[in-house]
């Protein structure tokens, strides 16, 4: 096992058994202390974070080629930087993504596992791409398989990424672990009021124990500790419903039973899977104690390759022939994340890092291009890239040249001026798409070698101030080159004083054309100034960007308002009418008198210029009577700003939860279907900002709330996303219920708003699910919701629908809504027994 507290001081053995040691071999980043209340281990004392720059930071563990691991980071927040800013970065294994981290409770462990094939000698745990606050970490844990439970034909092109973990009726909250489990797998107790165990367990369901040891036959299968506990639907269902990280997707997912019940011989138990509208899946009856031959021996059915969706609802039902209710001990599903194969340079670069080993430019680990590149490396954007170029000045670099720099065969720039190297300049010939070399101010030997002229790109090339020796061939004196070799007393220049004079007046003829082409462009600049007046375009090149991607009528829609149009109209953003993640919207009213709210975008990285331009050519093709009409946009000095048309008759949260309401809030139903009028007006868009406002959305529908806040966590202000996802995630649905709804609602269709609410702002957009399937959930929603209102007019029960435990009866289902129930490849859809 390898066990890194990472930011602690020693190393010290916890109540497990478990021995740890603290990271004192990475060289960046600082070590901070925490203190959380109600955790006492040690290793969640301490944390180690690191700049919040365009960097990635690695942890490097050697490992054994060929052998299976699970690695496991976990991240504990404790307000460590005092800002209470809430951490959101990437962590990535070697090249390949594996997560992003996103802090929502100071307090929470947030924690991710994957389950890998090491084919190489080390292995590198990266953060990087902190989108808010600081990247952190507080432990990584490597544990070593034996065999080949996870062994998979896909596993040199995937790794499995943890989702669920489950130990079926276990009889505390606490997991189980090592030592129980010898491989230190976290099996979570089903104990835990979460939303993945506990919405819609059965009427019925009972926790069973025994104490007779289970013959598992191999110890990479469950634990003996989880296969003696087991639930047990008595009235003959167990139906429940998880929430599966990283899906929906393609995964691996396997079941554990063993009989750990006394039947009598006139008794038996035989149960199947139940998926409505996948009749195939439910053919297979488990009969465990014939699979398993025998009791109190493990069976374990499951699939190496099937798709599930992100919320996954199963029912395990008894056949008329049983005595007995169905019963399961334990649940594994892992999601099949697709590796990297990481740079095509990553060998070669590793051998000239090796080099200089002890330098800290030299410690930034992993892949050189991905998913982040090093500091002083830059990458093409090939799927496989290669390193472009190589920046290492004033590196104090010493010794010769390393001559695997000359293997780098899409090298454009290589600079290595300021440094202390020696020997002679290697044979670059191999690397024929070098524009710029830099290797001034070194001690360079030898002659300057004529395989430089066999780089048909090379533009400039700077070898002043060494040592070199020899006369420089006429070559590179009558090419079209930038050439500076002065400072080497010991080298001359060849061919005749003519041509030595043609270059000097080259270069000053290029001097003075160069300094008049830039008069005539400052001066056609004034001039163009003059004759076209101020438009108001965005800026720079931005503008044509900008302007070249709204073709046709999204051009004439999306009027290019000026600035100062947007000042005169709103009394320079006087009226504030409305926040939220995405900006302020302010009231104005232009010179014909339409009045306008004017929404300032918070952000103005690059990377929100771009998706301002994606989103003003989406919204310009948007019209919907239920949409609020986008009339233009501006971008001047540094502000990005959408224009709408302004509505009188208030805002969202106004009509759901204050004035406007008079006493009387807008019923569950009547959301839903504002909901469903608003989806099919956006049907056509696939911009992940408008799936995340969508998404923001439905979570104000369904609470009465508003979102006030952007992405920074403060103590003061309420972030709805992350506030809503505790309580869910909890499984405390109803701590984010609009208490004006009067508790008239069916829970069921609550939470398919609220689950696919959170889909829609999945931090990556290929998670978040395209607007036809939310329409199509809302409107599965809307089924539901008029269901329960005919039984609410038909009797005065009040029956315990409205109760978060109240059980999933599978045949009210619409039997159409397969996607949230299993789906299976086609070629793979027979169950199959390790």
């Amino acid at each position: 096992f390898v066990s890194l507290d990472c930011g602690g001081k020693d190393n010290f053995t916890d109540d497990l058994g478990l021995k740890w040691t603290p990271d004192k071999q990475v060289l960046h980043g600082q070590a901070a202390n925490i203190s959380v209340a109600n955790e006492t281990r040690k290793q969640y004392t301490s944390l180690r974070y690191f700049p919040a720059d365009n960097r990635k930071y690695c942890y490097t563990l050697n490992v054994i080629s060929r052998t299976r691991y699970l690695i496991r980071a976990t991240f504990l927040y404790g307000n460590f930087d005092s800002n209470n800013v809430y951490p959101k970065f990437d962590i990535s294994l070697g090249p390949t993504h594996w997560a992003t981290i996103v802090i929502s409770d100071a307090n929470m462990i947030e924690a991710q596992e994957l389950i890998f094939l090491a084919l190489d000698p080390t292995i590198s745990v990266c953060l990087s791409n902190a989108t808010t606050g600081q990247p952190f970490i507080s432990t990584l844990e490597l544990r070593q398989f034996n065999g080949s439970i996870y062994l998979t034909e896909f596993e040199n092109q995937f790794f499995l990424s943890v989702s669920a973990r489950i130990n079926f009726g276990a009889d505390s909250e606490a997991p189980v672990r090592y030592p129980d489990d010898p491989f230190d797998r976290i099996w979570e107790s089903d104990s835990i009021k979460k939303a993945n165990y506990l919405v819609d367990v059965a009427a019925g369901t009972e926790k069973v124990s025994t104490r007779m040891p289970i013959d598992i036959s191999n110890s990479e299968r469950p634990p003996q500790k989880v296969m003696q506990t087991a639930v047990i639907g008595r009235y003959g269902s167990l139906s429940y419903r998880l929430n599966l990280d990283g899906f929906p997707g393609f995964g691996w997912a396997f079941t554990y039973f063993a009989e750990i019940e006394d039947l009598r011989a006139t008794e038996s138990r035989k149960f199947r899977l139940v998926l409505p509208g996948y009749p195939d899946l439910s053919k297979a009856i488990v009969n465990i104690q014939e699979n398993a031959q025998g009791k109190y021996r493990l069976y374990e059915p499951g699939y190496y390759n099937i798709s599930l969706p992100f919320v996954l609802s199963f029912r395990f039902g008894k056949t008329s022939d049983s005595t007995e209710g169905p019963l399961v001990n334990a649940m594994e599903i892992n999601k099949y994340l697709k590796k990297s194969d990481g740079s095509l340079d990553g060998l070669v670069i590793a051998s000239v890092v090796s080099l200089y080993s002890t330098t800290d430019w030299a410690q930034e680990g992993g892949d050189p291009c991905l998913p982040v590149t090093w500091s002083w490396v830059q990458c093409n954007a090939d799927p496989q890239p290669r390193i472009t170029s190589i920046k290492l000045s004033k590196k104090n670099l010493r010794g010769s040249i390393p001559s695997d720099l000359t293997k780098l065969s899409g090298l454009i720039e290589l600079w290595l001026d300021g440094n202390a190297l020696t020997g002679s300049i290697p044979d670059f010939s191999g690397c024929t798409n070098l524009k710029i070399i830099h290797m001034e101010d070194n001690h360079l030997t030898g002659e300057l070698p004529s395989s430089l002229l066999n780089l048909p790109n090379l533009k400039e090339l700077y070898l002043q101030d060494n040592m070199l020796s020899g006369t420089v061939p006429s070559d590179f004196l009558n090419r079209n080159l930038v050439f500076n070799c002065t400072g080497n007393v010991n080298l001359h220049k060849g061919g005749s004083r003519t041509s030595h004079n043609k270059i000097i007046i080259g270069s000053s003829v290029g001097a003075a054309v160069l300094l008049i082409a830039t008069i005539v462009s400052c001066l056609l600049i004034r001039k163009g100034k003059k004759k076209y007046p101020k438009q108001g375009q965005p800026d720079g090149m931005q503008a044509q960007r900008l302007v070249s991607t709204l073709g046709g009528a999204a051009t004439e829609a999306a009027h290019c308002f000026t600035l100062s149009d947007l000042e005169d109209a709103t009394k320079k953003f006087e009226k504030k009418v409305g926040s939220g993640g995405f900006g302020v919207v302010y009231y104005g009213k232009l010179k014909d008198g339409k009045e306008i709210a004017v929404k300032v975008l918070t952000s103005n990285s690059f990377q929100g210029r771009r998706e301002f331009s994606n989103e003003v050519t989406l919204l310009s093709r948007i019209h919907h009577r239920n949409l609020v009409q986008f009339l233009g946009y501006c971008q001047e000095e540094g502000k990005s700003i959408l224009v709408y048309e302004f509505m009188h008759n208030g805002t969202l949260k106004e009509h759901l939860y204050g004035p406007l309401t008079r006493q009387r809030s807008i019923n569950w139903i009547k959301r839903l279907e504002i909901a469903e009028d608003a989806a099919r007006g956006i049907i056509s868009p696939s911009s992940s900002l408008i799936k995340v406002t969508f998404g923001v959305i439905l979570l104000e529908l369904i609470s009465g709330q508003e979102a006030i806040s952007n992405e920074n966590f403060g103590v003061n202000c309420r972030n709805i996303v992350q506030w809503a996802k505790l309580h869910i995630e909890s499984g405390d649905i109803q701590g984010i219920i609009d208490p004006s709804l009067d508790n008239v609602y069916d829970i069921q269709s609550m939470w398919k708003i609220a689950e696919k609410a959170l889909m829609c702002v999945q931090p990556h957009g290929s998670m978040r699910p395209s607007m036809s399937e939310v329409i199509k959930e809302i409107q599965d929603a809307i089924s539901i919701e008029r269901g329960a209102d005919a039984v609410r007019e038909g009797s005065s029960d009040d029956i315990s629908r409205h109760s978060i435990h109240s059980s999933l009866n599978m045949g009210s289902l619409d039997m159409g809504t397969s996607e949230h129930y299993l789906s299976i490849d086609e070629s793979r859809k027979q169950p199959s027994a390790r």
